[in-house]
């Protein structure tokens, strides 16, 4: 089993944040280079909740999104062709002085067959390169959107 930490600043806040992690329409892949629209379904998503199927390059998952609290934002893996057991993701805003945001990722991946435990252990070994610089993507793609919707772009 893995477990990447992650932390990423970013000028958007927090809402702004978790308006783009729990926006599941067509322009989705542009904020999350790791969620194909081949992939992508909602099952379900009510006030707080969500449950989508997203993924790519093979790789997929059903998660639970828990974001009861604004500031906490809880992805539990249901279920995948690749993870099993405790993986999911954890991202915690946390709005800094100047006005900006940290974000505190926690990405845990138990693989739950042979190509998990593969892909498992090399996350561990590379993961938080790759993911940190997919978190830094996001977060650009989400100052983007932010600055397009205000007319800055």
């Amino acid at each position: 089993m893995s477990t990447i930490h992650l932390r990423q600043v970013t000028t958007a806040s927090p809402e702004q944040f978790l308006a783009g992690l729990t926006d599941f329409g067509p322009e989705r892949a542009r904020l999350f280079g790791r969620s194909a629209g081949e992939y992508l379904r909602v099952h379900e998503q009510g006030p707080g909740h969500a449950d989508v199927t997203e993924g790519s390059g093979g790789v997929w998952e059903r998660l639970h999104y828990d974001w009861s609290d604004p500031a906490r934002v809880v992805l539990r893996t249901t279920d995948s062709n690749t993870w099993g057991g405790a993986s999911g993701h954890t991202y915690t805003f946390t709005r800094l002085a100047d006005g900006s945001t940290q974000i505190d990722a926690v990405v845990v991946r138990e693989g739950k067959n042979l190509k998990g435990r593969l892909l498992g252990g090399l996350l561990g070994l590379l993961g938080k390169r790759v993911l940190g610089g997919e978190l830094a993507k996001t977060a650009r793609a989400v100052e983007a959107r932010n600055a397009e919707a205000r007319g800055d772009a």
